[in-house]
């Protein structure tokens, strides 16, 4: 576990279920301590123990996208805490114990807010981390081999037309994000970005479309 600021820390495992070459066979997870709730951002642990070094105060599970769920109901049970996500997270819990579905735009535990994204709307929501300056997401945004944060598009390969696609219609869906004052971009596939993370936002946001399939 990498502490990358204070109050903040991110680690990674093995994908549960792709295994693909050097990008994309371990996730990014992160937890964040936002002064009276302890946030953890999409957690996938192999035991349920391995959060208590830094955990030490109440717990809130932010979910970025509803398969994201992972480890979150052992670490709500251990942690006696809550799950935040869209509706559809529901249909993965074996229980909604502690479950609370996410209302776009609501303040959520440690003054975290979602974000809808999308057209048609995407089950994904990515996540305001205001305690930190921070964004997370979970697969819209990546951080390519190279290290550049870039949209996303892992279904087919990106020719003129998915390129009109993303520009007239998705991107138009992340100017609430663009707004934000970000200094970092927390991404489950590759690496952070730490510092200008506004300016890293837009310019994934100007650039085309990455493809990457594994």
């Amino acid at each position: 576990m990498d502490e990358l600021a204070k109050g903040l820390w991110r680690w990674t495992a093995r994908h549960p279920e792709w295994h693909p070459g050097q990008w994309g066979s371990e996730v990014a997870c992160f937890a964040l301590d936002a002064g009276d709730v302890m946030l953890l951002v999409d957690p996938l642990v192999d035991e349920p123990d391995q959060l208590d070094a830094v955990v030490d105060k109440p717990v809130a599970i932010l979910i970025t996208i509803p398969y994201h769920i992972r480890s979150a109901e052992p670490l709500r049970k251990r942690y006696k805490g809550t799950i935040h996500g869209h509706k559809n997270v529901a249909d993965r819990l074996e229980s909604t114990t502690g479950f609370k579905p996410i209302e776009p735009g609501e303040e959520l535990p440690g003054g975290a807010r979602a974000y809808t994204i999308g057209k048609p709307r995407r089950f994904e929501m990515p996540i305001h981390l205001p305690s930190h300056q921070a964004l997370a997401t979970g697969d819209a945004l990546v951080t390519t081999l190279e290290g550049d944060l870039r949209l996303w598009h892992w279904r087919d390969r990106v020719d003129a037309d998915r390129v009109r696609w993303y520009r007239e219609r998705f991107n138009p869906t992340l100017q609430p994000l663009l707004e934000l004052d970000l200094e970092r971009i927390l991404v489950t596939h590759g690496p952070p970005i730490l510092s200008y993370g506004s300016a890293a936002l837009q310019a994934a946001v100007d650039a085309e479309p990455w493809y990457h399939a594994g």
